[in-house]
């Protein structure tokens, strides 16, 4: 049974103080760096970090009490997990996550923090979710699917009322696809009120399946490439949700884990937002793209649960690709001096070396030859060509690492 415009209106009315309006935040500098009105949903504040949140917390409260005493079992990379595992402690009901061996751990520590039984089985959603079938058959707990199911579509629907509430004149809409639950939900709740919206959905280029099943005109299994995007890494999308954004979507299109990090870099700098790869895809591609001049543009920021770790990778590469990190590894004579020249150069060029690494025991220096790797930080990438070609002209020979 397809969900309706009537059921995301009850929704929005059932959500209570426990799930958030988020707010609808413009950006100034993402509209002039992309040339349209950029406005950011800020779904990344959202109850457990994640719009995911939205449609847990519904399905959950429309189970029975039979139902919510037999207790509830969901597969997730993370947002589902944490969003699941949340209103399970809320109603007090028994909760238990298959998660991914592979999920980031600061997801499944987020999950148990919540009270909930957490067992890491397979290396990807798809993988998780036999185990998670297989566990609801034995013990007669509730199946929250993470998005093929109607009620957990309608409740992610709820972001499109709030879109439109916000923005009426919105012209297009940028929302990340991995199964299709809040593509489907805000197509119904946008096109039912206004179908000259257009919405666009983002998908990973290493996890295209809702975008193949498309071409396809069928629900097909795409991906596996390892992404950063774990939040949208599904293999093959939801029988429900393919045929409303079938019906409903304007357009699919594909980013990459280097365009994504370049979104996340920014979001961070210049707007002092955590934002997680998933959520950034949108974004991601409107800063690649810049597809539609003189709109009005809401990008779906779809959450903000992102690991410690990867966000130090993040900002480096960041860095990095703007020209802004230089890391150099070059094999110099072993003697007095040697290294002051190269200082002097980077000096001149008013460059700051963040890190040294010296090492006479690499096997790439000969016997009285010494490797160095210096990490260099610069003002942007015409100082970094300057520092590059000063290097060169006195004759250093180096190879670079960004």
């Amino acid at each position: 049974m397809n969900p309706t415009y009537d059921e995301i209106v009850k929704a929005s009315s059932m959500r209570g103080n426990d799930i958030k309006k988020t707010p609808l935040i413009h950006s100034p500098m993402f509209s002039k760096l992309i040339g349209s009105e950029i406005y950011l949903k800020a779904e990344f504040r959202q109850k457990t970090g994640s719009f995911k949140a939205r449609g847990a917390y519904y399905k959950i409260k429309l189970l029975t009490d039979e139902e919510k005493k037999r207790g509830v079992v969901a597969a997730s990379a993370g947002n589902h997990a944490q969003g699941v595992a949340f209103a399970s402690a809320l109603e007090k009901i028994p909760c238990t996550i298959v998660m991914p061996k592979n999920a980031s751990p600061a997801k499944v520590s987020a999950t148990r923090g919540y009270d909930a039984k957490v067992i890491l089985e397979g290396t990807n959603y798809d993988e998780s979710s036999i185990k998670a079938k297989e566990i609801a058959k034995q013990t007669g707990a509730t199946l929250i699917h993470a998005f093929d199911d109607p009620q957990i579509i309608a409740a992610q629907g709820v972001i499109g009322l709030e879109i439109l509430e916000d923005l009426p004149d919105v012209d297009e809409i940028y929302l990340p696809i991995g199964g299709g639950g809040l593509a489907a939900g805000t197509l119904i709740a946008i096109k039912e009120k206004n179908p000259n919206i257009k919405i666009v959905g983002v998908q990973s280029k290493s996890f295209p399946s809702m975008y193949e099943s498309l071409k396809q005109n069928k629900v097909i299994s795409s991906g596996g490439e390892r992404t950063i995007a774990d939040g949208i890494s599904v293999k093959t999308p939801g029988e429900l949700t393919f045929s409303i954004i079938k019906e409903l979507i304007d357009d699919i299109v594909l980013v990459d884990d280097t365009e994504i990090t370049k979104a996340m870099f920014l979001l961070m700098e210049r707007m002092k937002f955590v934002v997680e790869p998933a959520g950034a895809a949108s974004l991601a591609y409107l800063i690649s793209n810049k597809p539609a001049p003189g709109k009005k543009i809401v990008a779906v920021m779809a959450g903000g649960n992102v690991d410690m770790y990867l966000l130090g990778q993040i900002v480096d590469k960041g860095l990095a690709a703007m020209g802004r990190l230089l890391v150099l590894s070059m094999v110099l004579p072993d003697r007095p001096g040697i290294f002051k020249e190269i200082v002097d150069e980077i000096a001149l060029a008013n460059a700051n070396i963040v890190e040294v690494i010296h090492d006479r025991l690499s096997s790439k220096a000969n016997a009285g030859s010494v490797t160095v790797t210096l990490s260099l930080e610069t003002q942007g990438k015409e100082q970094a060509d300057l520092l590059i070609k000063a290097l060169r002209e006195k004759n250093i020979q180096f190879t670079l690492l960004t």
